[in-house]
């Protein structure tokens, strides 16, 4: 199986890339929506450690935003409570998957975490600064101070650049993007 990591800024389009590889996605930011929604075992220990921002199941998302926005802290005690979790997942979809050629990692924090293999295919996605900020802006729930707090405990992106095999430059176009991803895949198959 070839493991293929989708790296870039937040923002750049990681998630649509992705979808457009027609392999299956591990999505780690909607395991953690369905973490917060369904995982009542995750609410007990975000409760247990941040009391006062966790108070009621399902976890909304406001109050997640809240905590982080309230302590820079805050942030490192969610990802290591969320990540464990999010771990198991990927090793269950890992097992799955595991007849399959190619499976796609859309997982933020894929560095960060040491949670990529020496031998995966790291792909970055390279946009346009003000592409970026105009999708950022149109989310819902958008807070800037919030951003930055992520980018914060990202690693830098020119590094990310310099780890990824190849660089996909995303102009929000699907033919383009197919282009590159066929490139891609002619390479990897070679």
């Amino acid at each position: 199986m070839i493991r293929i990591g989708i790296l870039g800024d937040i923002g750049s389009g990681k998630s649509y890339v992705a979808k457009n590889f027609g392999y299956p996605i591990f999505n780690a930011d909607f395991e953690v929506h369905k973490l917060y929604k369904n995982n009542r075992i995750i609410f007990k220990k975000l409760k247990k450690n941040l009391p006062i921002y966790f108070h009621s199941f399902p976890i909304n998302k406001k109050q997640v935003s809240q905590a982080i926005l309230d302590n820079k802290d805050n942030l490192t005690k969610i990802v290591k409570i969320v990540h464990k979790e999010i771990r198991k997942k990927l090793s269950v979809f890992l097992i799955k998957n595991k007849d399959k050629k190619i499976v796609v990692l859309d997982i933020p924090l894929l560095l960060e975490n040491n949670i990529n293999k020496k031998r995966d295919i790291l792909i970055f996605i390279e946009a346009k600064k003000f592409d970026i900020l105009k999708r950022i802006k149109n989310r819902k729930n958008f807070n800037k101070k919030l951003l930055n707090k992520f980018k914060k405990i990202q690693l830098p992106l020119d590094y990310k650049r310099k780890k990824s095999n190849f660089i996909i430059k995303n102009n929000f176009t699907k033919k383009s993007v197919k282009e590159d991803i066929n490139r891609i895949l002619k390479k990897i198959y070679k």
